[in-house]
């Protein structure tokens, strides 16, 4: 039997539904002619968007359907979220696209961005995606992209969901972030109909219109149910109004919606001939006014008659039903594993549950969708079927993974445990050796070093039996963990290990991380070309398609370049990265990287810009490492503002200790000593620093984080007891007598806070004073106060009066955006050029350029380009 295509055929009873329709859009006059504008402005080449929000039967979609309807001089491409358990990645915008005639999106998250990109703006479009409240990471990252480039393109976006359902820790979350901060973007809340509304959708009727208003809430859906049928008695609920609309349906027809009510995403046109769905069946079934064709196949008209529908399958009745999906939905091609896996599950066929949603789990991982790969992983895991161990164990290891990668450590490490007993029962030791290997790189993340150290070792111990690629892993895992130490002759040990086994076994991926690890601690030593070969690893990574190797990559070269004080390289590595990590999902590399740029802003004396990005990281939760940075940029900023100490550089110190690595506990110290310096507060922890470091004098890598410690233990009159000549060089400069010179390093490496305060450790009057006023215009009030205090003991009666807040322009006040502003007009750039460049509109970009004016306190963009290298735009 053909499919049917009844899209194309005359089903009667349209006249009623439409006429519901139009009554549901009663009191949306606001609302429709605020999608009216939009539209208008997407046909004359401007992009703007509209949310739409409101309970289940507020009308969204219905007030969607009936703008679009009006915009016959647009392409309109509509696609919507469905309720699976787990949702399909990417299934919004695939089925938009391919409903739309478009070329069909295929590949990642990043991929299906671009695509989508060009196609929006080759021509005037409405883009509608209903129903975010069931959308999928990927998608909600294709969202973003395009919500940060609405300004040049001719796309009217529509967006809608049930506000109720998306808490905090929703998926949607951040996209909701973008869109509240976006000035293109405006959002709506659907009020329910007023008392008169409902009397105008009862028209005359023989209902009561306040009774119905109170019974209803003023839900229009529910109105409109009660409406069908006003000769019958008011029901007590929405779902008797659906089913009173289904009496005396036959039995074999009731099955058939019960059949579609069980498929929260649609009936596919294809399936209805192998589910005996004939065209007289569809022509009852259209009477109901329940259901309708998306242009794939047979949906509910609403979600709430959907569900009523579903509330009458018997419990024993449930598992038929979707056996019958599942057995039509495998016929389809191409196969759609994440819907044959919702089915498989509520079938309760739990070895076609477990291959489908293995398969929808590698797709997920393609297409950029970790947390969905993670939660298809889970499902697999709970589906599998027999007492394989191996089976079972292989399963473990690829959910902790992926959990790890969407920065959930804590069930990560319980996922790879739960495989150790596995890998025993089955005797592999090659397989116990790589979940060791695991735990040891999620342990360390998750800030307890010593068990990190204990599986690393505990994975190479296992693997040595037969050294082959395990083995090398392992090596790998323990050379990094090394590095991370400082304790760079064991790392080269273990990764000339881990090389020799890659060589013997010819595996790429091994070869790629062990030389990576290796050069990185050339990086950290300071050793020529270490940088170059360090990205030139990275690109073949990411060429390679290990996109966390490449991440992680990334996050250790910026943290040297900020360490080493390359700020200006350290920025673009991160100008690349961060969009990296959120291209491919990897929210745990995301995390450190807004870290590492948190420092980097701190350094460079934007402490506004700092401040978001410390705020944003230890919001996050996640990776416990990834916190060290944000409490002391945090602590810090605070103690030179206002003068005000809080526990968060305590925070940091025991992070530091918990860790015990040079390369957190000797800048812990630092923060800890500038703070004994500011507040006039001894600190045991400073006292005792130099016996602390004393075994760290002699590694290369800590010539940065030792000097910043020793200088401001010389600040405060203590003895550091290090070599001066093997620290870096404006330390070294400050500590031997020469404070401009160190001032002048500072100033041309773009770290202003130091420059300043190489200028106050001077011992003429005057360059002291010049740091003061550089302090005074960071907004570092409490240190240039402190400084005062200073002057003033040494007899000098005339100062320069702290600057009034009102009057006081301050660089460090810049956020990140208006930091990409300010550094585009630096470069010359028109305000029409920032906003192509940057996606924004070009209102926006006067607003920024404004801002930037002020904050900088200059007259003019042209004063911008002229003082570009002073202020640290260059």
């Amino acid at each position: 039997m053909p499919a049917v295509p009844i899209g194309r055929i005359d089903l009667p009873g349209g006249a009623r539904q439409s006429y519901s329709r139009r009554m549901q859009v009663l009191e949306r006059d606001a609302e429709l002619s605020l999608l009216a504008r939009a539209f208008a402005g997407a046909a004359e080449g401007s992009g703007s968007g509209v949310t739409v929000c409101g309970e289940p039967g507020a009308g969204k979609s219905t007030l969607v359907e009936a703008a679009c309807a009006q915009a016959s001089a647009l392409r309109v491409v509509r696609g919507g979220c469905d309720p699976l358990s787990t949702p399909r990645p990417l299934g919004p915008f695939r089925d938009a696209f391919a409903g739309s005639g478009l070329p069909a999106l295929h590949g990642s998250a990043i991929e299906v961005c671009e695509a989508a990109f060009d196609a929006l703006r080759s021509e005037p479009t409405v883009l509608v995606v209903e129903d975010i409240h069931w959308i999928d990471s990927a998608s909600v990252e294709v969202l973003r992209f395009l919500v940060r480039r609405l300004a040049v393109m001719p796309c009217a976006l529509v967006v809608t969901y049930r506000d109720d359902d998306i808490d905090i820790q929703h998926v949607a979350r951040p996209l909701l972030g973008d869109i509240a901060g976006n000035g293109h973007v405006v959002s709506r809340k659907l009020a329910p109909l007023s008392a008169g509304g409902v009397a105008a959708m009862l028209a005359g009727g023989p209902l009561e219109p306040e009774r119905v208003h109170r019974l209803t809430g003023g839900n229009p859906f529910f109105v409109a149910e009660v409406a069908k049928e006003p000769d019958r008695p008011l029901p007590a609920t929405v779902r008797d109004a659906v089913l009173a609309r289904l009496h005396g349906i036959a039995p074999q027809d009731f099955e058939v919606l019960q059949l579609a009510a069980a498929a929260p995403d649609r009936v596919d046109d294809r399936l209805l001939p192998a589910l005996g769905v004939d065209l007289p069946t569809l022509r009852r079934l259209h009477e109901t006014g329940l259901l309708e064709r998306d242009g794939h196949g047979l949906v509910f008209r609403h979600e709430l008659s959907r569900l009523a529908v579903e509330s009458t399958i018997p419990a024993a009745g449930v598992a038929r039903l979707h056996g019958r999906l599942l057995d039509a939905l495998e016929r389809l091609d191409p196969p759609d594993p994440a819907v044959l896996t919702h089915h498989a599950v509520a079938a309760g066929e739990r070895t076609r549950a477990n291959r489908y949603a293995q398969a929808a789990a590698r797709e997920s991982v393609a297409a950029g969708s970790h947390s969905e790969a993670a939660a298809f992983f889970q499902i697999a895991l709970d589906n599998l079927v027999g007492d394989d161990p191996t089976q079972r164990a292989e399963l473990q290891m690829r959910l902790g993974y992926e959990q790890y990668m969407i920065s959930q450590l804590d069930t990560a490490i319980a996922s790879i445990e739960q495989s150790f007993p596995l890998w025993h029962s089955a005797g592999d030791l090659d397989g116990l050796a790589a979940a060791h290997e695991s735990c040891a790189v999620f342990e360390y993340y998750n800030a307890d070093r010593p068990q990190a150290e204990h599986h690393a070792d505990r994975a190479a111990d296992l693997a040595s039996a037969v050294p082959g690629l395990k083995y090398g892993s392992a090596r790998v895992t323990q050379a990094y963990l090394a590095y991370l130490r400082s304790e760079y002759a064991y790392s080269e040990l273990c990764s000339a290990d881990g090389a020799r086994v890659a060589e013997e076994v010819g595996d790429e991926a091994l070869s790629l991380r062990g030389s990576l690890v290796r050069t990185l601690s050339d990086l950290a030593l300071g050793r020529p070309g270490a940088r170059e070969r360090s990205l030139d690893l990275i690109a073949r990574a990411r060429d390679a398609h290990l996109d966390e190797l490449a991440s992680t990559g990334y996050s250790n070269v910026s943290y040297f370049d900020v360490e080493q004080s390359r700020l200006a390289a350290g920025e673009a590595v991160l100008d690349v990265s961060l969009p990296f990590t959120v291209e491919r999902d990897i929210p745990i590399c995301n995390h450190w990287q807004t870290a590492v740029r948190s420092r980097l802003r701190f350094r460079e004396g934007r402490w506004t810009a700092a401040l978001e990005d410390a705020d944003k990281a230890l919001r996050s939760g996640g990776m416990p490492l990834a916190r060290f940075w944000p409490l002391i940029v945090g602590g810090l900023v605070a103690l030179r503002c206002d003068g005000m100490a809080d526990d968060r550089l305590d925070l940091a110190w025991e992070l530091a200790v918990s860790l015990d690595e040079p390369l957190r506990i000797v800048p812990a110290l630092a923060a800890l000593a500038e703070q004994a310096w500011l507040t006039g507060t001894p600190d045991d922890r400073v006292s005792t620093a130099p016996g602390r470091i004393a075994g760290w004098r002699e590694i290369p890598a800590l010539a940065w984080s030792l000097g910043d410690l020793a200088v401001w233990l010389a600040r405060l009159g203590i003895e550091p007891e290090v070599g001066v000549d093997r620290l870096a060089t404006p330390h070294r400069l400050t500590l031997t007598g020469s404070p401009d010179q160190a001032a002048a390093w500072w100033e041309d490496a773009g770290a202003a806070y130091e420059a300043a305060m190489a200028h106050a450790d001077a011992d003429d009057v005057d360059t002291v004073l010049a740091g003061i006023a550089r302090l005074d215009l960071l907004g570092a009030v409490a240190t240039a106060d402190r400084l005062r205090r200073d002057l003033r003991r040494r007899g000098v009666a005339q100062l320069p009066a702290r600057p009034r807040a009102a009057t006081r322009t301050n660089p460090a006040g810049l956020t990140n955006r208006q930091l990409e502003v300010a550094r585009l007009v630096a470069r010359g750039f028109t305000n029409a050029e920032i906003a192509d460049r940057l996606f924004i509109s070009l209102r926006t970009t006067d607003h920024h350029v404004s801002a930037v004016l002020t904050k900088l306190g200059m007259p003019s963009r042209r004063a911008i380009v002229v003082n570009a290298t002073n202020l640290g735009l260059g």
